[in-house]
């Protein structure tokens, strides 16, 4: 449990009325981005109260709790204030969150993407600076996948951005093929064992992510392999 002078206020407000807790920032956050789960939510309390006044210590009043959450449990009340409220985070803790956030989504377009003039992926950091440079709002609670489209379309006159897949077609030799078969298969494709031992699969992926994965099959084969990128 997190001790009162490290705590910050989460709040939710129903009606009139504003319900507050005090929280371990770390913790409020990362359950809210649901990279904690199977925690007793008590844990994350400084008090083990509600208010409607934290800094002046005053507790909201149990009918006021069943009224509007339809329960007094504590548990499921601070579940919801931290999923749905506001978790006021010191200025720094903010600042940390937003580059985490803005590095998680430029990683994923990386990763995901090409420009199209080229054919090759861009660069994290040159993702980032077309971000900085149109000034696009990212909202360090909202999930990275639902901002991916605002944050493209933000930056697609800065630079080209293109989202294509494409299919490769990979055979690997007989003498590397069981060190290679998990890799494959983690495509989400199940590999074909051929008659002289070999093994073939055909993934889809995106295009961004073709010399990652040139460079990862080649490390594991030494360089024998065959990858053929089909139309």
């Amino acid at each position: 449990m997190v001790t009162l002078d490290k705590a910050i206020v989460a709040k939710i407000e129903k009606g009139d009325k504003r319900f507050e807790i005090l929280v371990d920032p770390e913790l409020a956050y990362e359950y809210r981005e649901k990279k904690i789960q199977n925690i007793d939510i008590r844990k994350i309390l400084a008090v083990d109260n509600v208010f409607k006044d934290s800094k002046k210590g005053m507790p909201a009043s149990k009918q006021d709790l069943i009224n509007f959450f339809g329960t007094d449990d504590i548990e499921k009340i601070v579940k919801e204030i931290i999923e749905k409220g506001e978790i006021q985070l010191t200025t720094e803790m903010r600042r940390k969150k937003l580059e985490a956030k803005k590095m998680e989504i430029a990683e994923f377009i990386a990763k995901n993407s090409i420009d199209p003039r080229t054919k090759i992926p861009h660069s994290v950091q040159r993702i980032l600076n077309a971000m900085e440079e149109a000034k696009v709002h990212i909202d360090i609670f909202k999930k990275s996948e639902e901002q991916i489209g605002d944050v493209v379309k933000a930056i697609s006159s800065i630079i080209p951005i293109s989202f294509e897949r494409i299919k490769l077609d990979i055979k690997i030799p007989a003498k590397h093929a069981a060190r290679c078969f998990g890799y494959l298969k983690s495509f989400n494709t199940n590999p074909e064992w051929l008659n002289d031992g070999s093994l073939r699969a055909i993934i889809e992926i995106p295009a961004g992510l073709k010399t990652e994965i040139f460079q990862k099959i080649n490390s594991l084969t030494q360089g024998e392999n065959e990858i053929i990128v089909k139309d």
